[in-house]
């Protein structure tokens, strides 16, 4: 399951990133975002979700949230 279809304000962990593309593999990392780590999406919205990753959010584009398998 991906994080479009996960349900808001419950916490999930990351097992896996699925994407080619290295750069956005680093951009997040950087973020906080990699295999193990706590994740909770605090709203969905038309084009993307809000996530919560430790004690930061970011609104992340559906693209992403789909590469984000949990």
């Amino acid at each position: 399951m991906n994080l479009r279809k996960a349900e808001e304000g419950k916490e999930y962990i990351i097992k896996s990133i699925e994407t080619d593309d290295e750069e956005l593999d680093a951009f997040l990392f950087s973020l906080g975002c990699y295999s193990g780590e706590a994740i909770t999406v605090v709203r969905h919205m038309k084009r993307g979700c809000i996530v919560a990753i430790k004690d930061a959010r970011y609104n992340i584009d559906d693209q992403l949230a789909e590469a984000i398998v949990i």
